[in-house]
């Protein structure tokens, strides 16, 4: 499976989609997911205080001055947790396949200038994402000069 994230027109905005395979439960991996202590390290800027249900906050703060929330739009366990983080939407879903589970992570947002960027960064949190759900110690890869390389190739020069 290619775990390289693709940009497609959603609603009028633009939306990054990523989709991961793991071999466990639906339940499991959205335990990793939704936990707070594991969100985390593999979410940016989340300082891990999540109220977990239908119009709950969760908190974060970029560490250098700027603190802000994410509202919690849907959340139906173990199938979906999505939540509205200023003006981008962030939509996880979890479907259960033949060996395993299909997640499928979209951000949704407006201004596809830096769409290359915000993919090298999702890509490598959703690295160690799923390094967390494999029960495996976090690692950031070295890897992106790499990534926004790809990215910008893919996705062409968006102004």
């Amino acid at each position: 499976m290619n775990e390289y994230g693709t940009l497609h027109n959603k609603d009028g905005r633009h939306a990054l989609t990523f989709e991961r395979v793991f071999p466990y439960s639906a339940e499991e991996v959205f335990h990793v997911i939704t936990d707070p202590d594991k969100f985390v390290k593999w979410y940016p800027f989340a300082t891990g205080e999540m109220d977990l249900e239908i119009g709950g906050k969760i908190q974060f703060d970029d560490g250098e001055g700027s603190k802000y929330e994410a509202v919690i739009t849907e959340l139906d366990n173990p199938h979906t947790f999505s939540f509205r983080e200023v003006d981008d939407l962030i939509e996880i879903s979890l479907t259960e396949e033949d060996n395993g589970v299909r997640m499928v992570f979209i951000h949704t947002f407006d201004d596809a200038t830096y769409a290359h960027y915000i993919a090298t960064g999702w890509h490598r949190c959703l690295d160690v994402l799923s390094q967390i759900i494999h029960g495996n110690a976090i690692e950031w890869p070295d890897n992106a000069e790499e990534l926004r390389a790809f990215y910008g190739e893919a996705f062409g020069k968006i102004t």
